[in-house]
């Protein structure tokens, strides 16, 4: 008498036409992105092969690592070094370990890390996204590998986010300006060739502040530079035309070359120019005179990135994606 064959997650995933992980995560009750058609036909399949999930499911439930991956798109930003010590601490106290990748602004080496965490079968991932291509981040979702971005938002991708608001940024920047009596006021940011969210919506704040106090924007209100040709562009800038009376830094690192440069050429703060910076950085303080930054309330927002992530990780949640935008804080000093 032939004995039964046992059928096996194969059988089932061969039968029903999809892959061997869609019908685990069917098994495990993880169906986020499953179609009700596809529940459906892995059920009738089940059912026809008699094939015993419960006595398999421990076989294909795979063991956490009680590690997670930080993407970082360029880690020379404060936010980015301060939001990673929060999440850090607060992922530690949970017994989970950090692996941190540095993209360096490149969508390729950040491509190339996803790859690396995904094979060390990582918990899931924080990323302070590089691009905007949804494919890079598709297989995460496709294998509902827990993730949220931070600081940036990526077009087709379903995820928790956590970021500023930052048309408010520019807005309190503009208005607190106006509102001192500027009238010609400038907005620097790094490139936008890829539409990163917190540079464009930025760009965004500030045309719209400016509409709103009836102040002028033209060829030379807005630049969106790479950081080493900032200080060429403000040279040229002074040389054609008249000084600014206010210049609004996109980001810290947009801000360390608009303050060097203005050192260097000798052009006083706030006399000759005033200036104001979105992001807050430590010597924003102790700068003299010291700068008036739009800071970003970072210990929430650290903890926010961190406390979702392991929500999604620890009760596979099926509740809806959200997108947590933080209000901007005005800290007013001498350089305005």
């Amino acid at each position: 008498m032939n004995k039964k064959k046992k059928i096996t997650i194969s059988d089932v995933a061969e039968k029903a036409g999809v892959s061997k992980s869609t019908v685990s995560q069917f098994i495990n009750q993880r169906y986020r992105y499953m179609s009700a058609d596809t529940k459906e036909k892995i059920q009738e399949v089940i059912k026809e092969l008699d094939f015993r999930p419960n006595d398999n499911a421990r076989n294909l439930k795979v063991k956490k690592t009680k590690v997670i991956g930080i993407l970082v798109a360029n880690i020379l930003h404060t936010l980015s070094t301060e939001i990673i010590r929060i999440v850090e601490e607060r992922l530690q106290q949970n017994g989970i370990k950090v692996f941190i990748c540095n993209s360096a602004d490149d969508p390729e080496k950040e491509k190339e890390y996803i790859d690396l965490l995904i094979s060390t079968r990582v918990d899931g991932m924080i990323i302070f996204p590089v691009g905007n291509d949804f494919k890079v981040y598709n297989y995460l979702v496709d294998h509902s590998i827990p993730m949220v971005f931070v600081d940036r938002l990526v077009d087709g991708i379903a995820s928790d986010s956590v970021l500023l608001d930052n048309h408010a940024a520019s807005f309190l920047a503009v208005s607190m300006l106006a509102e001192k009596g500027h009238k010609d006021i400038t907005f620097i940011t790094l490139p936008i060739d890829i539409p990163i969210t917190p540079r464009v919506e930025r760009i965004e704040g500030f045309k719209k502040a400016m509409a709103a106090y009836h102040l002028e924007v033209n060829q030379e209100s807005i630049y969106a530079l790479p950081s080493g040709e900032i200080k060429e562009t403000l040279s040229q800038r002074f040389i054609e035309n008249t000084l600014p009376t206010a210049i609004v830094a996109g980001n810290d690192l947009v801000l360390r070359e608009v303050l060097s440069y203005l050192k260097k050429q000798n052009i006083s703060i706030p006399e000759e120019v005033a200036v104001v910076s979105i992001d807050n950085v430590d010597y924003s303080e102790f700068y003299q005179p010291s700068v008036t930054t739009i800071g970003q309330p970072i210990l929430q927002m650290g903890i926010k990135a961190a406390e979702l992530l392991l929500e999604r990780i620890e009760n596979q949640a099926q509740t809806p994606f959200i997108t947590y935008r933080f209000a901007p804080e005005l800290n007013e000093r001498n350089s305005c």
